[in-house]
């Protein structure tokens, strides 16, 4: 299939032709498959050097937290610069493809080598592949069904993917009581294989590249212009306060489940805080799929700020509420709610950065930059709630972390304008005159 160029419809948004079927399984099979890839060996990274590599290789929590840090990092600092790449190429399915082969190779590196300096080099290598992955499917997303079916097909993809991230770690999990550790290699060799086969699913010629990058129509003319994501964010005062709440969300978010299974540790022991953790994380991404699907569905005819607005409102009870009780069943109940507020974030992100950017060419981007914002505040977010911890207990961190997430609600509200509708020429209301919404495709 090759898509016929795109036209505006009487709205002024362009839409691709029907994609093929061919390409919207690809698509789902693509999110599905990619899940676990796409973050390489994760939590099972420190595992495997400690449990296997061991100290008398010289692994240990401080040398396999530094590796972790480092690589972490690193993947940081390529957000930005993946997503211009992304905007660039129109080799978007070979850059999948190698990113994944990439982020595999450097895992199954891991068996032969355990050299500090190699282990780093290798993550780090993961992590600069794993940050070609959002903005290369947001962007395949966008060329293949257009701006017009894009909120619902971005709730699908990210229901694919939290299902995908709960199956692969439901059988690594199960897997590894028999195998060990290593069992996690094997599943990634295998995942990698299908995510391939699911990317060329994807015809060459169903994507779009012009409304890949946010263009608004295959006749208009292409800019030359490519800032840098960070000058996007300065040039595009709606698209910087986006990146701030972003930022906000993730300072709010990305400490709790990390001090949820601390204070486990403290209650029930580390063994079965570990089960409990992975309990955690398998029934949040098995609530995300039904929310995502949901964002999709709904963010047209509800708009995205009042979904949004959600998101932080359930952040902040779930930070209040880990602070009544410290039964281990409840702690397990209460996390569940990162299901429905990260579910709405990952959904909602890509569509906002859409309308943000629509028309400029630069969606990509925009989106590695904002990538990188979020990255700082939930990077910040570990250590507040270190210090908090030490300092006051755990319930005062969940409750600093709770009021966070209540300043980013009210951010949102008062000065976020609602996107959707918003054009490459649009005035923001409430954003006050002259704000840009977008950077003129020179």
């Amino acid at each position: 299939m090759t898509n016929t160029p795109s036209s505006p419809d009487a709205a002024g948004l362009c839409h691709a032709p029907d994609p093929s079927p061919r390409a919207l399984r690809g698509l789902d099979a693509l999110n599905f498959f990619l899940a676990d890839v796409r973050d390489g060996l994760g939590p099972y990274l420190a595992i495997y050097l400690i449990a296997v590599q061991g100290p008398d290789r010289g692994w240990n929590e401080a040398t396999t937290g530094l590796v972790m840090t480092i690589a972490g990092i690193v993947g940081l600092i390529a957000q930005t610069p993946a997503g211009a790449l992304i905007d660039r190429t129109r080799h978007k399915r070979a850059m999948v493809i190698a990113g994944a082969l990439a982020i595999t190779a450097s895992c199954l590196a891991l068996p032969w080598i355990s050299n500090f300096y190699l282990v780093t080099a290798t993550q780090s290598l993961a992590h600069m592949a794993g940050a070609v992955f959002p903005p290369a499917i947001a962007a395949i997303t966008l060329g293949v069904v257009g701006p017009r079916a894009f909120s619902r097909r971005v709730g699908r993809n990210e229901g694919f993917n939290h299902a995908g991230n709960a199956v692969s770690a439901a059988i690594a999990g199960s897997t590894a009581y028999f195998f060990g550790p290593v069992v996690v290699f094997w599943l990634m060799a295998v995942l990698t294989a299908l995510s391939i086969s699911a990317m060329l699913m994807v015809p060459a010629g169903a994507i779009d590249h012009d409304l890949a990058r946010g263009l608004g129509c295959a006749e208009d003319k292409a800019s030359d212009d490519q800032p840098s994501g960070w000058s996007l964010l300065l040039r595009n005062k709606v698209l910087l306060l986006f990146a701030a709440l972003a930022a906000t969300f993730h300072l709010a978010n990305a400490a709790m489940l990390p001090a949820v299974g601390q204070l486990l540790a403290r209650i029930v022991g580390k063994e079965d805080a570990t089960s409990l953790i992975a309990v955690c994380i398998v029934a949040a991404q098995v609530v995300m799929v039904p929310m995502a699907v949901l964002v999709g569905t709904k963010a047209d005819s509800f708009g995205r700020k009042p979904i949004f607005l959600a998101a932080f409102g359930v952040l902040a009870l779930r930070g209040v509420l880990y602070t009544l009780s410290d039964n281990p069943a409840y702690l397990v109940a209460v996390q569940c709610l990162d299901g429905v507020g990260a579910g709405i974030f990952g959904a909602l992100f890509p569509i906002v950065v859409a309308d943000l950017t629509r028309g400029t060419g630069h969606f990509n981007a925009a989106q590695g930059a904002i990538a990188t914002a979020q990255g700082i505040g939930a990077a910040l977010s570990a250590t507040l709630a270190g210090l908090i911890i030490v300092s006051a207990g755990y319930a005062a961190a969940f409750l600093v972390l709770a009021t966070i997430a209540a300043l980013g609600f009210g951010l949102y509200l008062l000065l976020m304008p609602e996107t959707s509708g918003f054009g490459p020429h649009a005035a923001p209301s409430g954003a006050g005159a002259g704000t840009p919404l977008a950077i003129p495709a020179e």
